[in-house]
């Protein structure tokens, strides 16, 4: 065997660890956004800007995507097709260009985002009284984090003339007078940042995974290359 050769099936190998590290992280990520769907499954009528429903989809989303690129990564190793390492490399430099651009948005914008977020929640609660699936949603949320409203327990008054849904107060409470302070969306909004710390350290060692299978498929894609012109 040729050094040439000896390096390709090195790098070869390589690649092929990687990837299926690449997949298990997106099985990983998958997995989570599973676990959050159906634990949040009792807010499932709410918009979707709710911020531990809108991590959710992203992970399912996030994790969707890895699984299939790790799987087209594997795939491509072994078989040494420069088609599917080709195909593998465009779609896992467009993941990692999103993804950046995505932390990006949320770092800058997250102000304008929260804001548009708690603006379609409002809009929602207007139909608190006339939907059944709403009304129970935020009546479950409002007893999970004992807060109410969205900002502010006044964002109710508005929607029921003046008073607070009973999911406002403590159980057992017929009739709302001084609800929850606390607002349900940074409850939320917090309740997600203190339950998933770990999910955001396995994503930046995705990330890395990510950086490494794409030089490696570069590598791969142009040693097969020069084989076959060294061949021809």
């Amino acid at each position: 065997m040729s050094v040439s050769q000896r390096c390709l099936c090195c790098v070869k190998y390589l690649m092929f660890i990687f990837n299926v590290i690449f997949w298990l992280g997106g099985c990983g990520l998958f997995g989570v956004g599973v676990w959050l769907s159906f634990s949040q499954a009792e807010f499932s009528s709410l918009p979707l800007s709710f911020p531990s429903l809108s991590a959710a989809n992203l992970l399912l989303v996030a994790g969707g995507i890895t699984m299939v690129t790790g799987f087209l990564g594997c795939l491509g190793a072994l078989k040494e097709q420069r088609c599917l390492l080709f195909m593998f490399f465009v779609i896992l430099l467009l993941l990692v260009l999103t993804e950046v651009t995505l932390v990006l948005v949320i770092h800058i914008f997250h102000d304008e985002l929260d804001s548009k977020a708690q603006g379609q929640l409002k809009e929602g609660m207007k139909v608190y009284s006339s939907e059944p699936g709403l009304k129970k949603s935020w009546d479950n949320v409002q007893k999970m984090f004992k807060c109410c409203g969205v900002t502010n327990k006044t964002d109710w008054f508005e929607i029921l003339n003046g008073t607070l849904p009973s999911s406002c107060c403590s159980m057992g409470t017929e009739q709302c007078v001084d609800g929850w302070t606390e607002p349900c969306y940074q409850k939320a909004r917090q309740w997600l940042l203190d339950n998933i710390p770990s999910v955001l350290v396995f994503g930046v060692c995705i990330g890395v995974v990510q950086i490494l299978a794409l030089l490696f498929s570069m590598l791969m894609y142009c040693q097969i290359h020069c084989a076959e012109k060294h061949v021809e």
